[in-house]
């Protein structure tokens, strides 16, 4: 196992700290972070890696943090892009990153465009304790839909690579933003994380928002403020996002914010046993206008608790799964795998 830390009689940067490691990931290595200001964009391209905080505790303390968004204009005149926004880009197999923040701070998405704050891209990656702050697309989960909808819209490190499905866990996660902030293709499984709906109209901070979910105003008629997810699950993928147990609040108006939408036609997404704060639309989940994916995406629930808990005002093209149904959900079905992987045996 090699070993290394960031902070005082170690590493001045994660960025040298990575530089030292072998290429080959045969070896396990570990990156501990000290506490501290983090302002660095990382590629995370060797697997067999861990980046960790010193504890769950100094997660909000160890931060990465980085400030650029879409709209940014280089010097070649055309525009940044959603896919060259993030702080971190991981594109390695079995990579864990736990106890540490990672924001983007470009701003609300009418000013600063998509700004990510995690690409994760790779398979059995892992992720606990980790705090992902931003509001415009904030965590995509690989891989990239087969093609983009408009000329050079994935434009940035994986534009041309293979569309290789992965498998991810998070697990005591915190994820913040507002519109599509948890978006891709990837086989997902998000255990007891909590999803926080950020109000764009505010004028907030990255390190605020642990307000109470929902509150008293109202949101205006057909003016959603948020969307949780916008999955684009590969056609063929029988798994895409699955949130089990998790806790989905915020600061927006009741009634504001839906559950999904579809990147993709093919997007899956099911809420198990989920705490819903009154923010969240009765109706549940939005099409996009696409209502020819009627057929082919997959929205459910099972089990909904809290305000925002409407089954029967759902949207029509989604669906309550029975308790038979629902139990077929599990983290060995959803992301063990041909080579039966287990995340739960990952942690510590």
């Amino acid at each position: 196992m090699i070993k290394k830390y960031v902070g005082k009689n170690g590493y001045p940067t994660i960025t040298s700290a990575l530089k030292s490691l072998p290429a080959s990931s045969d070896e396990a290595a570990t990156i501990t972070l000290a506490p501290g200001i983090y302002r660095e964009h990382l590629e995370l391209i060797r697997g067999n890696l861990t980046l960790t905080g010193e504890s769950p505790e100094l997660a909000d303390q160890t931060v990465i943090t980085g400030d650029l968004g879409a709209k940014e204009i280089l010097e070649d005149g055309i525009k940044r892009g959603t896919f060259r926004t993030q702080t971190v880009f991981i594109h390695a197999n079995d990579v864990k990153l736990e106890n540490l923040t990672i924001e983007n701070t470009a701003g609300p998405g009418k000013n600063a465009g998509q700004a990510i704050a995690l690409y994760a891209d790779g398979d059995r990656l892992v992720f606990h304790h980790v705090r992902l702050l931003g509001n415009q697309d904030t965590l995509f989960t690989g891989p990239l839909p087969e093609k983009e909808i408009e000329p050079g819209g994935f434009r940035g490190p994986l534009e041309f690579a293979p569309r290789i499905p992965g498998r991810h866990f998070y697990r005591h996660c915190y994820i913040e933003g507002n519109i599509d902030f948890i978006f891709g293709g990837a086989c997902a499984w998000f255990e007891e994380c909590e999803i926080f709906a950020r109000n764009p109209e505010k004028n907030l901070s990255c390190q605020d928002g642990q307000g109470e979910a929902g509150g008293e105003e109202k949101a205006q008629e057909n003016h959603p403020l948020a969307f949780l997810t916008a999955a684009s699950t590969p056609p063929g993928q029988k798994y895409g996002y699955v949130f089990h147990k998790c806790r989905l609040g915020g600061d927006c108006p009741a009634g504001s914010v839906y559950l999904g939408r579809p990147w993709r036609d093919h997007a899956k997404t099911v809420y198990l046993s989920c705490d819903m704060g009154s923010l969240i639309h009765p109706a549940g989940w939005d099409d996009w206008g696409k209502v020819g994916a009627y057929p082919t995406i997959c929205y459910a629930e099972y089990d909904s608790s809290g305000a925002g808990a409407a089954p029967q005002s759902r949207a029509l093209f989604s669906r309550q799964l029975t308790e038979n149904e629902a139990s077929a959900y599990t983290v060995t079905a959803v992301l063990s795998g041909e080579d039966h992987w287990n995340p739960i045996n990952t942690e510590q």
